[in-house]
């Protein structure tokens, strides 16, 4: 079928709703109908995510359940005992997001599956932790993460508490190829699931056991508690457990900012809730001048990412880009560990082939290795349980750029909370030697060379804006740019031709002789496509110059094509 036949079976047949066919009806735009229609939200790695509306490429209760049914029949398949063990669902304060976790809840245990369902919003991480904790098969969170306030996900962890990678994908997906027919689709009512114990509600008694096993994660307490911290959760879930494990931790001068501290899910105070972007912190900046705080803390709304800004000697606020936050946190904990003398002989920090390599060289001083994979924490934490198979080395850190941080494997995904944690006791412990982490982000540049960083994404929604995105990246693959200046290419890393181990990825490298290097890659998640570029040098000023000479280049490049 086409995009209008199957936007008029929507609208003809009797299992989608009224209040669905309302909307569609609704639509005046031929261009709006094709983008709603022309494919169905792909389930991927990432499981789905999507613009929440009618539709077959939109997130709403059919496409979840679809996808629900699918993981269901792919779990059954497994057996009695996977069937047995269960899946348990989370889910954040996005629009929809109780309703989805309640289907998706309802399919499972129609289909036979144990189901433990928060009762309440909890962070990404929390999920992750509880498919440890409770022994799952799998695992359920809905939230679109750091996506604007119209968009939301589904993602789909398995029992190593870890997002699925092609192998379970590819078998769900299979599963979703299978169903023909949304009456294919079980699902039961939830009151007879509760009844029967196949849906079962959790909530304090994880967040007590998360806490307890956070805390024996510290590194030192020689650090100052007083130090003056502002959070943000953006109106996200963090607010309750990130002030919980502060306070635990001993952490008393934390001042919440009252207007992003209660959920909204149309993230009113900051439209694009996502910390990674510095104006996401206009009103923890303001907060922060009237208190003199020392730092702040933002979290995304489903409190897996965070970032921070710290203040400098004149009193502003400075915002630490993910790079150097993973490299500050790579360097505290490694000497740390040093200190107690517990570095793993073969402990190993694990980031993106997209994330730079400043923590590469301190890693290196503590003779702990970097490895290197794709993008997203599926990969990162895919590691974790790869050396719990062979054993061939101890995870200690994974981290990427895009502000995700976890240590330790107690939690297999990124984890604000944790991160949040450590932040401040780093902040503390520093503070207490009379040093801001900006003081100490300058030790390790002069120590180790100024590695800078640069971020571009292009945005281009649709249809024409994916099929740009395509030919941006084959002119790039077949037609490099060869030197910038002095600067020269001497190698490309096309992870298509999977030339490095890593599974093969839609991903462009291009390293320089001089060190630096720049990534071209679509973005997994949102339609765009991202350039990533990193210079090295001795020299601060020099070392700006040439991500100003590669993003002039390289960008004059990709707008040409069209």
């Amino acid at each position: 079928m086409n995009y209008r036949d199957k936007y008029n079976h929507w609208l003809e047949n009797d299992y989608f709703d009224e209040e669905t066919k309302m909307e569609l009806r609704g639509i005046i735009d031929d261009k709006e109908i094709e983008d709603r229609f022309y494919a169905d939200l792909s389930f991927g790695t990432a499981g789905l995510r999507g613009k929440i509306g009618a539709g077959t490429n939109r997130m709403n209760r059919y496409t979840v359940s679809l996808a629900t049914q699918g993981l269901a029949q792919t779990i059954v398949k497994k057996g009695k005992e996977a069937m047995s063990r269960g899946v348990a669902i989370a889910y954040d304060v996005r629009h929809y997001s109780d309703k989805f976790a309640e289907i998706a809840a309802r399919v499972l245990a129609a289909n036979g599956v144990k189901v433990y369902l928060f009762e309440g919003i909890r962070p990404t991480p929390v999920l992750s932790y509880t498919i440890r904790k409770l022994k799952t098969i799998s695992g359920i969170v809905v939230t679109a993460s750091h996506n604007p306030r119209d968009y939301n996900g589904y993602k789909v962890y398995w029992e190593e508490g870890s997002q699925i990678l092609d192998d379970i994908a590819d078998e769900i997906l299979s599963e979703i190829d299978n169903i023909k027919d949304f009456f294919e689709i079980k699902l039961m009512d939830l009151d007879e699931a509760i009844r029967k114990g196949l849906i079962q509600y959790i909530g304090k008694e994880i967040d007590q056991a998360y806490d307890e096993d956070l805390l024996k994660l510290r590194l030192n307490d020689e650090i100052d508690k007083d130090i003056k911290i502002i959070y943000t959760p953006l109106n996200g879930t963090g607010n309750i457990p990130v002030r919980r494990i502060l306070k635990q931790r001993g952490f008393t001068n934390i001042i919440v900012v009252p207007e992003q501290e209660n959920p909204d899910p149309n993230f009113t105070t900051v439209g694009y809730p996502n910390p990674e972007d510095v104006k996401a912190f206009d009103f923890a900046k303001k907060l922060g001048k009237k208190e003199n705080a020392d730092i702040i803390i933002a979290t995304d709304p489903d409190c897996d990412r965070v970032a921070m800004m710290v203040k400098d000697k004149d009193g502003e606020f400075r915002f630490i880009s993910g790079n150097q936050t993973g490299v500050l946190l790579v360097n505290y904990i490694l000497s740390q560990r040093q200190k107690r003398g517990d570095i793993p002989a073969d402990g190993a920090i694990v980031k993106s082939i997209v994330t730079g390599d400043l923590s590469k060289a301190i890693a290196k001083k503590y003779n702990v290795e970097t490895i290197e994979t794709l993008t997203g924490f599926k990969h990162i934490c895919g590691k974790a349980n790869e050396f719990d198979r062979t054993g061939e080395h101890t995870f200690i850190f994974g981290y990427e750029e895009s502000i995700g941080y976890v240590y330790d494997t107690i939690v297999r995904d990124k984890d604000g909370v944790n991160t949040s944690m450590l932040i401040a006791e780093m902040a503390g412990y520093y503070k207490r030697q009379g040093k801001s982490l900006l003081d100490v982000l300058e030790e390790l540049y002069q120590e180790h060379g100024y590695y800078k960083e640069k971020l571009i994404s292009i945005v281009l929604e649709g249809l024409e804006g994916s099929k740009r995105i395509g030919r941006m990246m084959e002119e790039f693959r077949k037609e490099p740019i060869n030197s910038f200046e002095d600067m020269k290419l001497i190698k490309v890393v096309d992870y298509l031709l999977d030339e490095t181990g890593n599974p093969k990825s839609n991903v462009l490298k291009y390293y320089l002789d001089d060190g630096s290097w720049y990534a071209i890659r679509p973005s997994g998640t949102e339609p765009k496509i991202k350039l990533y570029i990193y210079s090295k040098d001795k020299n601060s000023e020099v070392s700006t110059r040439k991500i100003e000479l590669i993003e002039s280049t390289v960008t004059s490049r990709m707008n040409s094509i069209k």
